[in-house]
């Protein structure tokens, strides 16, 4: 059994140490727990529930559940760090997240921040989380403290100011090339190679265009991110044009402004399309780039790139060949037009971009091997359709070639001009 002293050194302590630093009564609970802790080598048990010490001031047990130590015991956080997050406004961020490196000894931790580089700091929140999230436009500075179980807080972490002129300069151009279904961006890489240190990714935007008033509609959507200078936007539907712009965000998580604004218009294609001359064989002579067969005036896929007779007055274009031997593109239907792209080959059908502007007749042309043309139709609806074509190989009585074709009444994008 204990003795008399033994209870009433236990009585001593309980009255003393325990209510005072439990209830968090920090200047009372210190003097004994400075005094008699060091004295045994400053050991101290945290949240001892249940369990027993000895202390050298002849306790010889006790329960207790001990809640510390004391705030100027434990570290400020450390590694304290923020992201912005773009809103799409460069300007105007959704929010900030505020980041340190956790302390398992703290029970918390206290968020301050202010709108200047002077005056005083404000308290923001408490969070169990080493992190924290705040919603629009940041404050300028921030600092965290750790709080103990007991209330006690610690000093406070560096500073760190949420420096806006850290973002990056704007890409300086975007260009597109249209494609079945999509579209190819690409852009000057300006942002990463001028501070490659600070760059993360670029954001890639788009909105609905209203091609007759030339501008972009609101709303404005985020397509996707990327670290490369190119995006391929995919799944539009072909004739509906677009919008593009793309910004770039640094380290940081700022926003720079926006590149030029670019529009752009999907468009149906195919490739290597056989067709035989009229003399060699007529069944397979003509092709039409798209015929409205059940007349409701919209463009099905089943309605594209069709091969006929080339003796059909329905074709656009009938491939003859010559006395000589050599292949011509002829317009046949009523309203079709032809003229060559460009002086020189291009390389791929995506280098066809907008129709010309001048230069249609209803002359043959030549077939050539990596030359485009551009041909000009009746939409039946007093807008005209524009399709893109380029030779890939011609021979004794074929001529093999890729074709492209704009849904879209009266708009020449094929690929937009560069």
């Amino acid at each position: 059994m204990s003795s008399d002293a033994d209870r009433a050194a236990r009585w001593q302590f309980s009255q003393l140490y325990i209510p005072q630093y439990v209830s968090g009564t920090e200047s009372l609970a210190r003097p004994l727990l400075y005094g008699h802790v060091t004295s045994i080598g400053r050991t101290f048990v945290r949240r001892l529930a249940g369990s027993c010490f000895a202390l050298t001031l002849a306790l010889a047990a006790c329960t207790a559940d001990l809640l510390g130590p004391p705030g100027e015991f434990l570290d400020p956080p450390t590694n304290l760090r923020y992201d912005v997050e773009a809103s799409g406004t460069p300007d105007q961020p959704a929010g900030v997240l505020l980041r340190w490196d956790d302390n398992l000894e703290a029970g918390s931790f206290r968020v301050y921040s202010r709108g200047g580089t002077s005056g005083s700091f404000a308290y923001r929140a408490e969070t169990s989380s080493p992190s924290f999230h705040e919603r629009g436009t940041p404050q300028l500075q921030y600092y965290v403290t750790a709080m103990s179980l007991s209330g006690n807080e610690s000093k406070g972490s560096t500073i760190i100011t949420v420096d806006e002129r850290l973002a990056l300069d704007r890409p300086s151009s975007l260009g597109s090339i249209s494609v079945n279904g999509g579209i190819f961006l690409y852009w000057t890489d300006n942002p990463a190679t001028v501070d490659p240190a600070g760059f993360r990714n670029y954001r890639v935007y788009s909105a609905d265009y209203d091609l007759d008033a030339n501008r972009c509609r609101e709303p404005w959507r985020l397509e996707g991110t990327t670290v490369a200078a190119e995006f391929q936007v995919g799944a539009l539907a072909n004739g509906i044009p677009m919008c593009f712009a793309v910004s770039a965000i640094s380290i940081e998580g700022f926003e720079s402004l926006w590149s030029p604004t670019r529009a752009d218009t999907p468009r149906d294609d195919a490739r290597n399309v056989v067709a035989t001359t009229r003399q060699s064989a007529d069944p397979t002579a003509g092709f039409r780039f798209w015929r409205d067969q059940n007349g409701d005036a919209k463009v099905q896929v089943g309605e594209l790139g069709q091969t006929l007779p080339g003796s059909s007055p329905l074709v656009d274009f009938t491939v003859d060949r010559d006395a000589a031997g050599r292949i011509f593109l002829t317009p046949v239907r009523s309203g079709t037009l032809v003229t060559v792209y460009g002086n020189a080959p291009v390389g791929d059908l995506t280098d066809i971009d907008a129709a010309p502007l001048t230069g249609f007749t209803r002359t043959a042309r030549e077939a050539l091997v990596g030359w485009g043309y551009v041909f000009q139709m009746d939409g039946g609806d007093g807008s005209s359709r524009f399709g893109g074509l380029r030779v890939t190989h011609v021979g004794q009585n074929v001529v093999i070639f890729d074709w492209s074709f704009q849904r879209d009444p009266g708009n020449p994008e094929l690929t937009p001009p560069q």
